[in-house]
């Protein structure tokens, strides 16, 4: 049985009329509780063991990391969060002399004032007093437009599930803490690089290192005024930008700067769930089909899709225009490169992507 043309866009339709009933986008202000918690990740302490990603995987009922402990080839490229690894530890320069590696822990920063939560239109995603920021995958749609609008990239999808998929990334150990537990990875950390305690006690903590050892860091903490300030704080002891941590971030907060874009918030909701939806349909229900018919059925679905989706965005850069220029291409760009990403996944390993 094969799906037609007429099925697939009947998917895409549902997910728009799903997305019609859904609440209008609304740039939402959230600020950061007193007393708060939060991780400090000292960088100059980390010996890139990757203890944290095992204990991270193990809490979670995750599978536990693909290249083992020890190898170090993993760090030969930079890696992001994954559906199955929630924090990642990646090397950022290698050791020269007497100077060592420099390594740094890379997951979700639990904004103060999350911009995943501000362009939530479903409110999958809150902030909690704690300090963690929460998702409830009974309420999302799938739109993933938190994953566009994370500045750290800290955000994962389950692509693989096709019928509860849901956004993934570090929980902050919130059912720990609940218990009055550490974070797993503060307690896996064999140096003592990465502290948990009250936000305000990690600045003081962090401001007394730099005060005591200036030769060995920079004056700055990452994350205490960043975008509104994070929950994860960072020391380091080369220049950031050399460890992949924005420089142009001010301390505005991201959800003052999301409402030029919020607009396109229900467009990528009705689109890619029934571009997703219709893309595993045609790649599941091809099976049997020969090999011309598949790339027949699959370029046609993808024709549509990419037409649809021009059609769409292209109606919303233009209603946006007015809007901040850099938040506008922001949302476009993120959208166009996961379209290309789910028809990477339908065309399969043996197929090129496209240039």
């Amino acid at each position: 049985m094969s799906i037609s043309r007429r099925g697939f866009l009947k998917g895409a339709a549902v997910g728009t009329l799903a997305a019609s009933t859904a609440k209008a986008a609304g740039g939402k202000h959230f600020t950061g509780y007193p007393g708060r918690n939060g991780l400090l990740h000292d960088t100059t302490l980390c010996v890139g063991c990757r203890s944290c990603e095992v204990a991270c995987a193990a809490v979670n009922d995750n599978p536990p990391p693909k290249v083992e402990i020890g190898n170090q080839k993993i760090f030969d490229e930079k890696r992001r969060t994954t559906e199955n690894d929630y924090t990642v530890v990646n090397r950022y320069k290698r050791a020269e002399g007497n100077k060592p590696a420099v390594y740094r822990k890379h997951q979700c920063m639990h904004c103060n004032e999350p911009c995943c939560a501000s362009v939530c239109f479903v409110d999958a995603f809150t902030k909690t007093p704690e300090g963690p920021v929460l998702y409830d995958p009974e309420l999302c749609v799938g739109c993933r437009y938190c994953v566009f609008a994370c500045p750290y990239n800290a955000l994962a999808y389950e692509y693989e599930d096709p019928l509860t998929p849901r956004v993934v990334r570090c929980t902050m150990c919130y059912p720990r803490i609940k218990k009055g537990l550490n974070p797993a990875c503060a307690d896996a950390c064999p140096t003592g690089a990465i502290v948990y305690g009250k936000r305000k006690d990690l600045i003081r903590l962090a401001d007394e290192r730099i005060r005591k050892y200036p030769e060995r860091y920079i004056n700055h903490i990452f994350g205490e005024h960043e975008w509104g300030g994070t929950s994860w704080l960072t020391l380091a002891g080369i220049p950031l930008k050399e460890m992949d941590l924005p420089q142009n971030a001010g301390p505005e907060p991201l959800p003052n700067l999301t409402t030029g874009f919020l607009s396109l918030a229900p467009i990528v909701a009705a689109l890619f769930p029934g571009l997703l939806a219709g893309v595993y349909a045609f790649s599941k229900r091809t099976d049997n089909l020969n090999q011309a018919e598949k790339d027949s059925l699959l370029n046609e679905a993808k024709a549509t899709a990419d037409q649809q989706l021009k059609d769409e965005l292209a109606a919303a850069e233009h209603k946006a225009q007015r809007d901040q220029e850099y938040a506008i291409s922001l949302a476009v760009k993120d959208a166009l490169r996961e379209a290309k990403k789910a028809e990477s996944v339908a065309d399969g390993p043996s197929k090129e992507e496209p240039k």
